[in-house]
């Protein structure tokens, strides 16, 4: 068997294969199932597959091992059998092929978002890489294909796990948007200096768009990129046709655009979604005859990819920022966005606060999966109507990743400045359970985008003109039933550029003052402002410890709110009162700030709160904005 590197010197065009997932579905396997696991359950299928694109005219095979890791084969209860899928990938495709074909190692993506955008580190990622790739060359793979990546410094983790295997050829395939850029934003030209920079043998693209898209790509690329280039397209961008996508590309089209690859400097080149056999036959036909373009143009990533700049001085973000920076206690009171489109109620409240001398006002993001009124339209009425500067809490459930970075680069550009990052709550635990979820990233991953921003840059690198100027906080349980998890994450969140933190509702000060003294014990201090939320029943209290996550309730606290329910309504109220402000009178002295959650709205009594604050929270303008 001749070694694929022979390919890399020839100077002649080569043909990959096409897709497998479009020909396994066409051949009636339904798309919830695990496509690896066919290498175990029905290998003759795969087999077959394989064998079209071999008569075809594909000289390299990928295995049917696109998604075999440890972490997207959990999903189906596989991943126990991780090597045997990956090895028998391996096997069928070298069955398949016959002498003068090679078999190429198919790796994807893990499926998850790895750090600074999720909590997968970069160790793990290369174990999770790595036990694939081993799995793979067990089964006598010829080289590497790492295809379908966005994330240069996930891709980066595959290379090194490859390279800790074997010293097999690399191909490294990047999925480009039709600006040429990644869904992160990252510009084509710097993922293909960082693929040959980390050893990839042959760089390129894949998947996504068509190959229209490209050629322009390849333009650029291939004059002086010093590695050969190579392109797998989808059969055109998807249709919806009768609840099914269809890729639209015909067989010539696809062959037609190969061969003006393959003239502007692609070296290799196949498929991707919705390429068949039939396309890999066109293609091979177009391209034996052509030969690749070879120029001594140089091409070079953008300069603003390494220049991130200096973050606004926190001091200068905001007035909240200003106190948070120069040691000042605030105090905020959370209020709850509109139900439906009239804003006043709520801004009648907010007015009240704003007398009262607070220094803002807290804006929950769609709380407990609730269909409320947008954050960030909320925030800007309060700002413009009131004059109060808002925080907002901004979770991840609702938006990708593209969605955020557009919904805060709006904030910035509406003198929005406050955030409070969290993940969210699940839609199953709101009127909707129907709803589907986002979790593009976690409050980890939003923390480490936003803090980028605050230096210039989007999530690939790019600059983005002037850095927005965030006052970033984030959200934390120091009554946690996995404490140390908690305090992991946490730790997590200031290394991304946390710069305060809002504690969830606090019942328990013991709690809180253990959470403070484990932190200072690391010799991490960012200002930590308590959650208080004053009761109004005892129906309340049992409400909130046993329906509401991350809000623990002690029993002293029940009873007392129990004991009073059975004297009365009101009774109820002042000893919920009377229990938040004894907590914050407790807390004051740790803490650099306090939340009052205003319960079913009544702003009037989150103000009673800060009577346990003589002389720090303006009572007397408190007791004349509720008189």
């Amino acid at each position: 068997m001749p070694d694929f590197r022979d390919l890399l010197l020839d100077g002649r065009p080569h043909v990959f294969d096409g897709a497998m997932g479009t020909m396994l579905y066409a051949r009636g396997v339904y798309i919830n199932r695990c496509y690896d696991e066919m290498n175990l359950r029905e290998p003759d299928l795969v087999r077959e597959v394989h064998r079209a694109y071999v008569r075809a005219g594909a000289e390299v095979l990928e295995t049917n091992s696109y998604g075999a890791n440890r972490v997207k084969l959990a999903r189906h209860g596989l991943e126990t059998e991780l090597e045997a899928i990956n090895a028998r990938a391996a096997e069928i495709a070298r069955s398949a092929a016959g002498d003068g074909v090679f078999v190429g190692g198919a790796i994807g993506p893990l499926g998850v978002r790895i750090e600074p955008y999720g909590p997968t580190s970069t160790a793990e990622a290369r174990e999770l890489f790595r036990e694939q790739a081993q799995g793979l060359l067990t089964g006598g793979v010829d080289l590497f294909v790492l295809e379908t990546f966005s994330d240069l410094i996930e891709i980066q983790q595959a290379i090194l796990a490859v390279r800790d295997v074997c010293s097999l050829p690399i191909v490294a395939q990047m999925v480009i948007r039709e600006d040429g850029h990644t869904v992160l934003g990252t510009d084509v030209a710097l993922c293909a200096e960082r693929l040959a920079e980390w050893g990839a043998e042959v760089v390129g693209m894949n998947c996504s768009v068509g190959p229209h898209a490209m050629l322009p790509v390849v333009e650029r690329l291939a004059p002086g990129l010093g590695r050969p280039l190579s392109v797998q397209p989808n059969a055109g961008l998807p249709r919806e046709v009768d609840g099914r996508k269809i890729y639209m590309a015909s067989p010539e089209y696809m062959a037609k655009y190969a061969s003006r690859l393959i003239r502007k400097g692609a070296r290799f080149v196949g498929g991707c979604c919705g390429t068949t056999p039939e396309h890999i036959a066109r293609i091979a036909d177009a391209v034996r005859a052509v030969a690749p373009r070879a120029q001594t143009v140089a091409v070079s990533a953008p300069e603003p990819k390494t220049s991130p700049r200096e973050p606004v001085p926190l001091v200068e973000r905001s007035r909240w920022g200003a106190k948070l920076a120069r040691g000042e206690f605030v105090t905020t009171v959370e209020i709850v966005p509109p139900r439906g489109t009239d804003p006043e109620p709520m801004l009648a409240g907010v007015r009240l606060l704003k007398e009262a001398g607070v220094d803002g006002v807290n804006v929950p993001d769609g709380p407990r999966a609730q269909s409320r009124m947008g954050v960030l339209a909320t925030s800007l009425l309060i700002q413009q109507q009131v004059g109060i500067e808002p925080v907002i809490h901004y979770c991840c459930r609702d938006r990708n990743l593209l969605g955020m970075l557009s919904d805060l680069l709006g904030a910035q550009a509406l003198g929005l400045r406050n955030l409070l990052l969290i993940t969210g709550d699940p839609p199953k635990m709101g009127p909707y359970p129907d709803a589907t979820a986002v979790f593009d990233i976690d409050a980890i991953g939003l923390t480490n985008l936003v803090s980028r921003l605050n230096r210039g840059l989007d999530p690939g690198g790019s600059a983005i003109g002037e850095p927005t100027s965030f006052t970033i906080g984030v959200g934390v349980n120091p009554g946690a039933v996995d404490f140390e998890h908690e305090l992991k994450r946490f730790y997590w969140k200031v290394d991304a550029g946390a710069e305060y933190a809002i504690t969830q509702p606090v019942f328990d000060v013991a709690q809180l003052l253990h959470f403070i003294e484990r932190i200072e014990r690391e010799g991490i201090r960012i200002p930590i402002i308590a959650g208080i939320w004053p009761l109004v029943s005892a129906r309340n209290a049992e409400f909130l410890a046993n329906e509401v996550p991350g809000v623990v309730l002690p029993d002293r606290v029940l009873q007392r709110m129990q004991r009073a329910s059975a004297i009365g309504k009101e009774h109820a109220t002042e000893e919920g009162i009377r229990i938040a402000q004894e907590m914050l009178a407790e807390a004051r002295p740790a803490i650099q700030g306090v939340q009052v959650s205003a319960p079913f709205g009544k702003v009037s009594l989150a103000l009673r709160v800060f009577e346990a604050l003589p002389g720090a929270s303006g009572t007397e303008a408190v007791r004349a904005a509720i008189a």
